[in-house]
């Protein structure tokens, strides 16, 4: 049975395509805030998302400027890929753990202040 289940795992692993990805977790910005400006580079060539990023006022371009640069370096290093070639294939962010703070207020009371992270995944793959 363990034959089976090693055997079925290795054809698996062969039938996936190798895309260049990168993942930055624990980043100090709500994730609908990320997804705005991963929204804008969303199925654009690297060249373009990257002159994008570089463009806009927000302060999380920054972090996915990073992001798209170490992908392009992972497809360029590990994979053999063209950078020329590359596209923002997907990229979305999804929500990390929530720091909670307590600020005080009158009389003796707190409120609680939610401090959220998100997980920013780039995905890219060449043109064809």
């Amino acid at each position: 049975m363990a034959k089976n289940i090693r055997e079925r795992a290795k054809k698996r692993s062969e039938e996936t395509v190798k895309r260049a990805e990168a993942t930055a977790k624990y980043v100090r910005s709500t994730p609908s805030k990320v997804a705005r400006v991963l929204d804008l580079i969303r199925n654009k060539s690297y060249a373009d998302a990257r002159a994008i990023l570089e463009a806009i006022p927000h302060l999380i371009a920054r972090d996915i400027l990073k992001l798209l640069n170490s992908a392009a370096s992972n497809g360029e290093n590990n994979l053999s890929l063209n950078r020329d070639d590359l596209f923002v294939k997907e990229c979305f962010a999804n929500p990390g753990p929530t720091y909670k703070r307590m600020m005080p207020r009158a009389k003796g009371r707190g409120v609680r202040i939610l401090k959220r992270t998100s997980h920013i995944t780039i995905v890219l793959d060449t043109v064809k």
